[in-house]
């Protein structure tokens, strides 16, 4: 159902595109037949693709005026309606969406010149209205639209089918961080990162390693593996990071008892709280990756035997989860079915001082 607004021109503005926007959007088309990653091309973000475009000064203007026109016309309504973002954060989208889109995008708007000039574009000007409306008009996620997102000090190519990472889950890196560089037999091991959805916290955990470990990063999702696969090869990391299909512990089998480290991200939001969810998020995220059943406990819990059953000796494991509640009964259930083997629990706080992260060793 689309979100009703007032008090503005809104249909108006959307609908007024200069050109047929009949074309197809850059969104990936799945078949369901699909059984393996290895049939699905990823897409490339905007700003990695050639600037094969080219369009008039004067058209991107009136692009530009329009897009701007609808950002200013949400206001307040989407943040009234869910939290969503306002006519300030989709300006700044706007901004960003440029500099990925144009290749000489600096003073492009400021400048005096014809208005007949010639712009290169990683995208053509009907692609523009297609993927602004989408933005706007379907509240799809900002990373959706142009492909990527940026994550520590890295760029992350996401899509729908693939959770989009999130700023607090950097966090984990630097535990593990902090972590290997007071033991040197865990550097050199084997971690896994269930649930690796666009690869973010494997590609972070394999950079801290450095030269000695590895890194399996496992999901059900054969999109998501193939998006991971996608960024692990952009940066170059194919010989420390493997990636298997599969749903948690399953293709990691032939590790049990051997690994290092096990991290995870996984699904922890209740299931009644999906559909109240800001709209970009339960709308467009994959389900899966976000919905952890009745009290968000059931994929944490399923790790946490899985840390039991997989962990070697002194391995490591830190797991996020919705906030102080779920991190508490985590630490409840360890204490109490997993004591003989799980040890050293502790719970660390987010960026914005929640209590977010629990970690522990298999003793």
């Amino acid at each position: 159902m689309k979100l009703t607004l007032t008090n503005h021109n809104f249909s108006t503005l959307l609908n007024s595109s200069f050109i047929n926007l009949t074309r197809p959007f850059c969104s990936l088309s799945l078949s369901s037949s699909l059984s393996s990653s290895t049939s699905i091309k990823p897409q490339v973000p905007i700003f990695l693709r050639p600037p094969i475009y080219s369009t008039k000064l004067n058209d991107l203007k009136k692009w530009h005026n329009w897009a701007k026109n609808i950002a200013f016309s949400i206001g307040s309504s989407f943040v009234q309606s869910d939290n969503g973002p306002d006519s300030t954060i989709l300006c700044r989208e706007l901004k960003w969406f440029i500099e990925d889109v144009v290749e000489n995008h600096h003073s492009l708007f400021s400048q005096v010149g014809d208005d007949n000039e010639k712009v290169k574009m990683r995208a053509d000007i009907e692609e523009l209205y297609c993927l602004w409306k989408q933005r706007i008009e379907e509240r799809k996620p900002f990373q959706y639209i142009v492909g990527c997102e940026h994550w520590k000090d890295l760029v992350l190519s996401v899509q729908e089918g693939v959770l989009i990472p999130r700023p607090e889950t950097e966090l984990i890196v630097d535990l593990v961080s902090d972590v290997v560089s007071k033991n040197e037999g865990l550097k050199r091991g084997v971690w896994a990162d269930l649930g690796t959805g666009s690869g973010a916290l494997a590609i972070g955990i394999g950079r801290v390693l450095g030269d000695g470990g590895k890194v399996i990063g496992s999901d059900l999702s054969p999109v998501a593996v193939a998006v991971a696969g996608y960024n692990v090869q952009r940066y170059s990391l194919q010989d420390k990071i493997e990636l298997r299909e599969g749903s948690w512990l399953e293709p990691l089998k032939d590790m049990e008892g051997k690994l290092a480290g096990l991290v995870s991200n996984p699904p922890y939001i209740p299931s009644k709280e999906i559909p109240v969810l800001q709209a970009e998020v339960g709308k467009h995220e994959p389900r899966v990756a976000l919905d952890g059943g009745i009290d968000g406990m059931d994929a944490l819990l399923h790790l946490c035997d899985g840390a039991d059953l997989m962990l070697k000796p002194g391995g490591f494991f830190a797991f996020e989860t919705n906030g102080e509640k779920q991190c508490r009964e985590l630490v409840d259930y360890m204490k109490s079915n997993k004591s003989a083997s799980l040890c050293n629990l502790e719970i660390f706080a987010d960026f914005a001082g929640i209590q977010r992260f629990v970690i522990g060793f298999h003793r």
